[in-house]
């Protein structure tokens, strides 16, 4: 008999510790829909606590966290009892931890049945981000419905539950399945998907309400008001992915649960087989791959034993199936604490609130800094100085504040608000009646100079190699550049430059090449570095076919320019506002005189008249197998088509890769023509529309 390990006072100390914790954290998460910490940040918690019960198993008991599921309901809504029980999922991060996964499976099954598995056939299915339930069926009529909760009992929510559209009152009866049986529970998620998501959060601002921190939140606190009218009026979906007690009818696989379900009218989640844990993980990458286009939040994958056979001769343990694991995916949100708000001057001037924060990786990459957007964003959210907050990376690329955790707020933290004066050329500040943000107006100060020529020089603008960050402040601080037109002037200067810190005669002979080469760069990417507010780099390539030349452009007025497909009225006014300024004109004749001579746009595109798509407007959607978004868009554009970013009553046809994303249904919905790639290839090349 093996002798088990006695844990020390600290252990057993920190064990406690952690079990209380876990426990609280629980209570938030599942009972309030208010978490303290991240997904990541609990998962670290659990899994410190459970290495600590398998180096000492002395320390495990009933009530320990690893055994049990979810908190208690709250007394708000009446009792549901699960049978069985609703069990979580244990959780891997990577593949090393899947294959022990399997490997667990093999052994237990070579230990308890005295045999070897030849062959494991897996579903694998996207873990969705939103609040496990369970519906009840009573002779294919819904009976009744209830939250998790601990996993025995939840929370009574059935009136709630017959708001949601996708529920089924009533189950079908196909010619090609059998019967529904007397009695079946079906699991699954109730979520919101991100699209419904985004419109209840700004109906809550309007309404001048704290809006949720993520979806999940969302779908919870929807799903569990004491009033139905409430959560009828909220955008719920569901899927379902499993089972509980069937009186009536027997599953031989996972496989065949989902398409029965689907067949008697049930939403379930979307699935793929997979004839081993291999292809099974290649799925898993998939779906990480396709985590952006998706339009709803998903954190992982959960990776099941296909077989019903295998599953029950698997079982489970107290807390956990041993036949599915859930396969995580990094996480997008973090919990960390705001050391500092500072304030960053933008090219146009903007005063940009910025909250420094204790480094934490979010995505798998390491987050110090996040922005505040404006002091009306500051003040929504109501970020302060030593607060915890929850940290996104938006588009898993640029990090946000998206709520604070105001139970941990320190005693004598105070609201923030932007300075009355630039932090950089303490000039007074001033804030547009019509917008949120906070400018510095003095065109001379520091920050704009510099951000604005970096602006100009960047990969979409003039795209000038070697003019990066710390040279355009070198030249700055120097002397050497003042507005964009002194860069092509370095040439006369070039025995100075080589004398700059750093610089040397190699990098200055490449840099002033660069700014040699980049005299003659397109007309839209003129236009574009010129930093016109509310010009990106699409309404400058529309502007450039539109007006052909600089002084075109300068001289249309905000009329002419409103005429312009894509240019509205607020845009037009911009850009003529900055052709008046006599600022702006100075700098763009300046430009001139160094010998910048943007190459105008070729006659032929979407400016042709006749040409086969001419006066057509194409929405990308979705991975296309065959060419790339902006290879896809050239051919469109040649062929004499508009390509816009966004769907609207003007678009005349989607054009939809693999995981489209919200935007096929949304074309569905105005009745929009939706080609896939086939279609798309046969009209490049019948030069036709189909």
């Amino acid at each position: 008999m093996t002798s088990q390990k006695k844990p020390s006072e600290k252990i057993r100390a920190r064990a406690g510790k952690l079990a209380e914790e876990l426990h609280h954290h629980n209570y938030r998460y599942y009972a309030l829909d208010n978490p303290l910490v991240s997904d990541a940040g609990y998962d670290r918690l659990m899994r410190e606590l459970q290495a600590l019960e398998a180096e000492c198993p002395s320390l495990v008991n009933p009530n320990s966290p690893t055994q049990r599921v979810g908190a208690e309901p709250l007394d708000a809504f009446g009792a549901f009892v699960h049978d069985p029980p609703m069990r979580s999922l244990e959780n891997a991060v990577d593949e090393e931890e899947i294959r022990g996964f399997e490997d667990r499976a093999r052994r237990y099954i070579l230990q308890t049945y005295d045999r070897e598995i030849e062959s494991m056939a897996y579903t694998i299915e996207p873990k969705l981000d939103g609040l496990a339930v369970e519906l009840i069926y009573r002779d294919g009529l819904f009976f009744s419905g209830g939250t998790r909760g601990n996993g025995a009992r939840g929370e009574d929510i059935t009136p709630n539950l017959r708001t949601i559209r996708g529920i089924p009152l009533r189950l079908r009866t196909p010619d090609d399945r059998p019967v529904p049986p007397a009695h079946l529970a079906v699991r699954g998620e109730v979520f919101l998907d991100l699209e419904g998501f985004e419109k209840l959060n700004r109906a809550r601002l309007e309404a001048e309400e704290v809006p949720y921190a993520n979806p999940r939140n969302a779908a919870a606190g929807s799903l569990r008001q004491l009033d139905s009218r409430i959560t009828a009026a909220r955008p719920l979906k569901i899927c379902l992915y499993g089972v509980g007690r069937v009186n009536g009818h027997a599953f031989e696989s996972q496989s065949d649960l989902l398409e029965t379900l689907r067949g008697w009218g049930l939403p379930v989640t979307e699935w793929r087989h997979c004839t081993d844990l291999t292809e099974a993980i290649q799925c898993y990458r998939e779906l990480l791959e396709g985590r952006e286009g998706s339009p709803f939040e998903m954190d992982g994958a959960v990776i099941k034993v296909d077989s019903f056979e295998l599953q029950e001769e698997l079982g489970s343990t107290s807390r956990a199936p041993r036949w599915a694991i859930a396969y995580k995916f990094p996480p997008k949100q973090e919990h960390t604490l705001v050391e500092n708000i500072i304030v960053q001057v933008g090219r146009t001037g903007v005063l940009t609130p910025v909250a420094v924060l204790k480094p934490v990786r979010v995505g798998g990459v390491e987050v110090s800094r996040a922005t505040l957007h404006n002091q009306d964003e500051v003040d929504k959210k109501d970020v302060r100085v030593g607060d915890t907050v929850v940290i996104q990376r938006a588009g898993d690329v640029i990090p946000e504040v998206v709520a604070v955790v105001r139970e941990k707020r320190p005693k004598g933290a105070r609201k923030y608000k932007i300075p009355k004066k630039c932090p950089v050329c303490e000039t007074s500040a001033v804030r547009d009646e019509d917008e949120a943000a906070v400018r510095c107006p003095n065109p001379a100060c520091g920050a704009v100079v510099k951000e604005s020529l970096r602006h100009f020089a960047s990969r979409g603008a003039m795209d000038i190699e070697g003019l990066g960050e710390k040279i355009v402040i070198q030249l700055v601080d120097e002397g050497f550049v003042k507005e964009p037109a002194d860069l092509f002037r370095l040439e006369p200067r070039r025995e100075e430059l080589i004398e700059l810190e750093r610089m040397g005669e190699k990098k200055a002979d490449n840099l002033l090449a660069a700014l040699d080469e980049a005299r003659t760069r397109p007309l839209a990417r003129f236009i574009f570095a010129l930093g016109i507010r509310h010009v990106g780099v699409h309404l400058a390539e529309v502007l450039a076919s539109r007006f052909g030349s600089v002084d075109g452009l300068r001289q249309a007025d905000a009329e002419t320019l409103t005429a312009v497909h894509e240019v509205g009225p607020r845009v037009a006014e911009s850009i003529a506002a900055f052709f008046r300024n006599e600022r702006s004109r100075r700098v763009v004749e300046n430009l001139m005189d160094a010998g910048v001579s943007p190459e105008a746009p070729a006659a032929s595109g979407t400016n042709a008249e006749g040409a086969p798509f001419a006066g057509k407007t194409f929405v990308l959607t979705g991975t296309l197998a065959g060419r790339s978004r902006a290879e896809a868009k050239a051919s469109l554009e040649a062929l004499g088509g508009r390509v816009s970013s966004s769907l609207g009553k003007k678009t005349d046809f989607l054009i939809a890769g693999e995981n489209p994303g919200s935007k096929r249904a949304k074309a569905e919905k105005l009745e929009i023509p939706v080609w896939d790639e086939d279609t798309f290839d046969r009209a490049l090349l019948e030069k036709h529309i189909p």
